[in-house]
């Protein structure tokens, strides 16, 4: 079976559930003549159909473009399938909810590194890189530093662009093993060790104090009261704090206990957990435990989860584009962005080249994100190549004054392939 979206721009993928749609499919090439001749048109909805009439569809040419129209039934993937004599096609359509089709799924990943701590290349190219494989936005996150996001930011500032560079940090409290990702968040945590280092130590302690009836006297206690105190500024400061690589595994084991785990996983004084990313090909059994002790943990509560490839180099050849997060957001706002995270719109995706793309999350976001990645998302990365390019570019200083204004608007792209 051939996909017709090489040679076919159809829109739009996504529809309301439950309504009549009309999906169009027009010619990419301009010179093509599209034969005239008998072509079958079949439908079939892949999670459910109640209604044996809502399979039809009806079909009309004009010229070279033909319009499809059906009713599609709940939340699912539609395939259409096009016989033309001794070819066959094939493609896709969605259908969700108003909630669903209201925002759009944003590509992003928010814990990477620059060499400002062990990473190899700038802020600028790690963003610019980040763009060209098709992510909407990122964090920079190095080591114990903010400045390098800010950085970031300020390099593109004078661009308009589709792509958006957030603020971030990777935190590390004082004798606690715990790595902690700040996304968003206005100000740095890490400058508070130093900045109010009496403050803290106070705060801690007091936190320390109340958890005693529930946590005996062991190192995880004071662990929990830092993380605690960590995961609170993240959020004064409007931010979102990303449980990190719960299952690393280095050389002593891993880095840290399942007993702290088991105290945050209880208290959830985090907003998201890293349910999988970092991993070279030789620790995906790390990711593996994420997954399991994730659906174990959490018990049935719908905390939500993260992809990030927490990459240390771009070009390596490694780790970089492996792993990312699909937030469903009604804008690129960071504000839209944190919230949608808590309120559960996102889904992580492990996408290791040469393997088949998979995705977690609720399983209806999964369903989608699936469809998406198939079907959406490789168009949409090609628009984001254009802009990442031409960020490298400004980068080299091959980009002129007046061209500073270049945008690839991907708004256009989605209010022709969602159904408004």
């Amino acid at each position: 079976m051939i996909s017709l979206d090489n040679y076919f721009k159809i829109y739009p993928k996504v529809i309301r559930a439950n309504t009549k749609a009309t999906i169009t499919l027009k010619p990419r090439l301009t010179h093509w003549n599209i034969p005239e001749g008998e072509y079958k048109f079949s439908r079939y909805s892949v999670n459910y159909n109640s209604n044996k009439e809502n399979r039809n569809i009806k079909v009309r040419r004009e010229g070279n473009n033909f319009y499809i129209e059906g009713f599609f039934e709940g939340e699912q993937e539609h395939v259409i399938y096009i016989d033309m004599g001794n070819k066959s096609y094939s493609f896709s359509v969605y259908s969700v909810n108003d909630d669903l089709l209201s925002r759009v799924p944003y590509k992003g990943d928010m814990h990477i590194h620059t060499y400002y701590s062990d990473g190899i290349e700038s802020p600028a190219y790690v963003a610019s890189s980040c763009r060209k494989i098709g992510l909407d936005f990122v964090a920079i996150t190095d080591h114990g530093k903010y400045f390098p996001s800010i950085e970031a930011i300020n390099t593109f500032k004078d661009l308009d662009l589709d792509f958006k560079i957030f603020p971030g940090e990777e935190v590390h409290p004082p004798n606690n093993p715990l790595h902690i990702v700040n996304f968003g968040g206005k100000f740095s945590i890490n400058e508070l060790f130093e900045k109010e280092k009496e403050t803290y130590n106070r705060e801690v302690s007091e936190i320390e104090e109340r958890l005693k009836l529930e946590v005996p006297d062991i190192p995880e206690r004071y662990q929990l009261a830092s993380s605690i105190w960590c995961f609170n500024k993240i959020r004064e400061a409007e931010g979102l704090g990303v449980l990190c690589h719960p299952f690393w595994r280095i050389k002593e084991g891993y880095y840290i206990s399942e007993r702290l785990l088991d105290l945050l996983y209880d208290k959830k004084p985090f907003d998201a957990v890293e349910m999988v990313g970092g991993y070279h090909m030789y620790e995906l059994t790390s990711n593996n435990l994420q997954i399991v002790s994730y659906y174990e943990k959490s018990k049935g509560r719908n905390i939500p989860v993260v992809g990030v490839t927490d990459a240390h180099g771009c070009d390596t050849g490694s780790l970089f584009g492996w792993y990312y997060t699909v937030v469903f957001s009604p804008s690129l706002n960071l504000k839209d962005i944190i919230e949608s995270i808590n309120a559960g719109y996102c889904v992580a995706v492990e996408a290791i080249p040469g393997r088949e793309s998979r995705v977690y999350g609720s399983l209806r976001l999964t369903l989608f994100t699936l469809f998406l990645i198939k079907e959406v998302f490789p168009i949409h990365d090609k628009i984001c190549q254009e802009e990442g390019n031409f960020m490298m570019k400004y980068l080299m200083g091959e980009i002129s004054e007046d061209r500073k204004h270049y945008k690839k608007d991907l708004e256009e792209f989605y209010n022709l392939y969602w159904q408004k």
